[in-house]
């Protein structure tokens, strides 16, 4: 069962659901989380200081408006173009991360946001 998820980044809400996986329920038993994220072409990434161990799920492509974690960082990273790594309109993840869920709506608005970005991620 997918749980359900605001994602506050930039002065704006964005409502995502987390996915049932292994990954996904470490970060909701984590929320709130408040992150410092960076900007690599169209993707957000900031540690959240978690350790969640890769697992088969694993991969670098991605689609527009997925969350995932990467493992190397701890961190959390949301999706939302092409970014320096990808070799088509699809984001693709410097290494393999761990899709953990989605955002559900308003994904767009992030290309308008800077290099850096305060984000909290809660439960819905």
């Amino acid at each position: 069962m997918a749980t359900r998820i605001v994602v506050e980044i930039g002065g704006k809400q964005l409502h995502a659901e987390l996915s049932d996986s292994p990954a996904a329920r470490r970060v909701a038993g984590a929320l709130p989380l408040a992150i410092s994220m960076s900007r690599w072409g169209d993707e957000y990434y900031g540690s959240a200081g978690l350790v969640i161990p890769e697992d088969s799920s694993a991969r670098e492509l991605m689609e527009v408006g997925e969350i995932a974690w990467w493992p190397p960082g701890k961190a959390l990273c949301i999706f939302f173009g092409p970014t320096p790594a990808s070799t088509d309109d699809r984001p693709r993840a410097a290494s393999e991360v761990l899709p953990i869920g989605r955002i559900t709506g308003g994904i767009e608005m992030l290309r308008d946001l800077g290099s850096r970005v305060k984000a909290v991620f809660r439960a819905a």
